[in-house]
């Protein structure tokens, strides 16, 4: 069973940066894609990046291409999205995700691909 937690979630002001972490549990056998989502009070999950299980593929919303970056360290099991220039609109809760074991190395922003979830974390941007 995988397992998910992320962390670096807090309070900036606009333009400012955060880095948001995902750990995922090392109890598997094949390293997995994994997605960055977002949800926000009132409005729907959205999709924000995804990772190749290799990293050398990656995918982003438009709302945040060119502000956001995703990457992983393997040998920490470890996924990072560095988040800068941050606005009032992109506060929301940030929740990383894993596919199902039958499809570990699918990458996509679709919430409904993805089995595995962590808790959330928190993001506010606001002066």
């Amino acid at each position: 069973q995988l397992q998910l937690v992320e962390s670096g979630g807090g309070l900036v002001q606009p333009g400012g940066s955060l880095r948001l972490s995902c750990a995922a549990s090392v109890f598997t056998e094949n390293l997995y894609a994994i997605a960055w989502f977002r949800q926000a009070p009132g409005k729907e999950r959205e999709g924000v990046s995804c990772i190749s299980a290799s990293g050398g593929t990656t995918y982003y919303a438009d709302s945040v291409k060119g502000r956001f970056t995703i990457s992983r360290d393997n040998a920490k099991n470890t996924v990072h999205l560095q988040m800068n220039s941050l606005k009032p609109e992109d506060t929301a809760v940030y929740y990383c995700a894993a596919p199902p074991p039958s499809r570990f190395k699918l990458c996509a922003l679709r919430g409904d691909y993805f089995t595995f979830w962590g808790q959330g974390t928190q993001v506010t941007v606001s002066s």
